[in-house]
């Protein structure tokens, strides 16, 4: 395998806060000799992260074997997740907030041990369902585990909890018409066709509109992580992964 100089567009801050985590860790467990060292490995989760790049290219760029690139990268990787805030977390900050903005999102993926759970009949394709709560600026407060495609934006957001907390915090949410009949403190757009809408209904979908456009902004920000735009690892690991980006994401924007 042929291999080239290449960067990684992350935050040096980023790399600090993984190598310091990752030092603690080897510290906790007693490792005394690796490989790599803390910030190399470090280094090694965030192009496999960011740039999607396989066990392979990793291996071959860091000289290392393609398991022993598996077995940092993983280490890395769950060692993040358990810094990811809870949603218990994420409504304490939401609670500073005015308002948040709720919505779900598809990761798309090419491995799935059967078609129809993992089938989104919106998108059109297989992945996961990802809940985003964001604050009224579009910016990540929290993340949740990953369903099945198949999974109503909805049914997922009651199943994690999310519309009771929000409720029971009496925090108003905008969402959009896929959160229809969530009640709560949950808002949605007036339902129905354009054209069969009063001007007041219109004027405040548009309004609602406006406001939900900023959790683009989240989205956009997960995506950046190119793992993510295609999953090509088991389904039971897209929780972790998708945890990991977010905590690297708020420690490096702190």
């Amino acid at each position: 395998m042929l291999v080239y100089p290449s960067g990684v567009d992350v935050s040096s801050s980023a790399l600090r806060f993984l190598s310091a985590r990752l030092r603690q860790h080897r510290r906790a467990i007693g490792s005394r000799w690796r490989r790599l060292n803390p910030g190399r490995q470090a280094l090694l989760a965030l192009a496999h992260l960011r740039m999607g790049n396989t066990y392979a290219q990793l291996a071959a760029g860091f000289g290392i074997g393609t398991t022993t690139a598996y077995r940092y990268a993983t280490e890395a990787v769950e060692l993040l997740a358990g810094l990811a805030p809870t949603l218990a977390d994420a409504i304490r900050v939401a609670s500073t907030k005015a308002f948040v903005i709720l919505d779900g999102t598809l990761l798309p993926t090419d491995r799935i041990p059967a078609d129809r759970p993992f089938y989104s009949g919106k998108h059109k394709k297989h992945g996961m369902n990802l809940q985003v709560l964001t604050d009224p600026f579009g910016r990540l407060l929290w993340a949740s585990p990953a369903l099945p495609g198949a999974v109503h934006d909805v049914r997922a957001a009651r199943e994690h909890g999310i519309v009771d907390a929000l409720a029971a915090a009496d925090i108003k949410c905008w969402a959009d018409k896929a959160y229809r009949g969530a009640s709560g403190t949950v808002r949605t757009p007036y339902w129905g066709r354009w054209e069969t809408l009063s001007t007041g209904q219109q004027a405040v979908n548009r309004s609602h509109a406006k406001i939900r456009a900023l959790v683009e902004q989240a989205m956009a920000t997960l995506k950046s992580w190119r793992l993510l735009r295609k999953l090509r690892c088991s389904t039971a690991r897209v929780t972790s992964l998708v945890r990991a980006v977010l905590a690297l994401h708020l420690a490096s924007s702190e």
